[in-house]
């Protein structure tokens, strides 16, 4: 009989080999080695540690500049207009996502060539053209009516008088949002499995009562995503405002570079660290809110952070006590 690796004979004292005394013991098996693993980590390592080395000792870098001008009003006051200018776009854009979604999925031909038209030319236009388009709309239109088509008109309005810098930029950022997130709703909406609205059908449900409380919650496990990864670029995208005029976190560290051309990249870090922030607090969100909406569709929830270092720990102390006791 051949012996299974990490299996050795261990013979009874006064017996042989050929004997059926013989005990057979298995051994722990240990891992097979793995040099380029270990060489691989040891090459990263090195070269974070170059990293982080550089960051800490170039003088270039400027960190006591940096720590002057991170919560400087001017900066703050720039990432205050950052997160309105997010928040209502963000909204804005779902909302208007959700409209041309249920626009291409429906049965109306004209609701949907008009939608997918729509999603077409805002996703094939740069989002700078967009806003700067915008911001020059009053020298195309300087009164807006509404009324009926080649006839009198209700009332009429200034468009430069409501075409402010904030609005431009919401404006602007919600049509493109809004574009990207429809095919993000409609990816989600098509996820649900089609049993769910025969389900629904079959009970005579409203089409309305369907959507809000069948097909929608499940479409946001996919929705949820797909869709915060737009949130990100969003907040990213934001910094495109200041080509319109709005002096948003990067507009302010843009405008002060201008007037401190010393401290441009100490400003360029401040933009960098706090959109990183931005987009950390907007990761853990989403994190939480998967988890919320994973509940009766997996077996168990996903562990939060706490759970897996508390998990982590205890597997490795009784790794620990494992080795000591051999």
């Amino acid at each position: 009989m051949s012996e299974p690796p990490g299996a050795t004979v261990t013979l009874t004292e006064g017996s042989t080999a050929d004997e059926p005394s013989k005990v057979l013991t298995a051994q722990r098996v240990l891992p097979l080695r793995r040099p380029g693993r270990w060489i691989a980590t040891a090459v990263v390592l090195v070269l974070v540690a170059q990293f982080v080395h550089g960051l800490i000792t170039n003088p270039f870098y400027q960190w006591d500049r940096w720590s002057y001008w991170f919560l400087r009003p001017t900066i703050l006051d720039g990432l205050l207009i950052t997160l309105e200018v997010t928040a209502y776009s963000a909204v804005l854009g779902l909302v208007g996502g959700i409209v041309l979604a249920l626009g291409r999925l429906s049965k109306n031909p004209v609701l949907r060539a008009v939608s997918w038209t729509y999603v077409w030319a805002l996703r094939s236009i740069p989002l700078i053209v967009v806003l700067i388009f915008l911001y020059n709309f009053s020298a195309l239109y300087k009164t807006l009516s509404v009324g009926i088509p080649f006839g009198p008109a209700f009332f009429s309005f200034d468009e430069s008088r409501l075409a402010t810098d904030m609005v431009v930029a919401v404006i602007g950022l919600s049509l493109n949002e809004a574009a990207y997130a429809a095919e993000v709703v409609r990816g989600g909406i098509l996820s649900v499995d089609q049993g769910q609205h025969e389900a629904a059908a079959a009970l005579g449900l409203p089409k309305g009562y369907q959507f809000r409380k069948i097909v929608f919650p499940q479409a946001l496990r996919s929705i949820i995503p797909s869709y915060v990864n737009q949130l990100i670029g969003l907040i990213k995208g934001t910094s495109l405002v200041f080509y319109v005029s709005l002096l948003d976190l990067f507009g302010s560290a843009q405008t002060m570079g201008s007037t401190y051309p010393g401290d441009i990249v100490p400003l360029l870090l401040v933009v960098t660290i706090w959109y990183l922030i931005l987009t950390s607090v907007v990761s853990v969100i989403q994190f939480y809110v998967e988890r919320h909406y994973a509940r009766g569709a997996t077996r168990s929830l996903p562990p939060t952070p706490l759970q897996k270092l508390r998990t982590g720990l205890t597997d490795l102390r009784a790794r620990i006590r494992r080795e000591a006791a051999l």
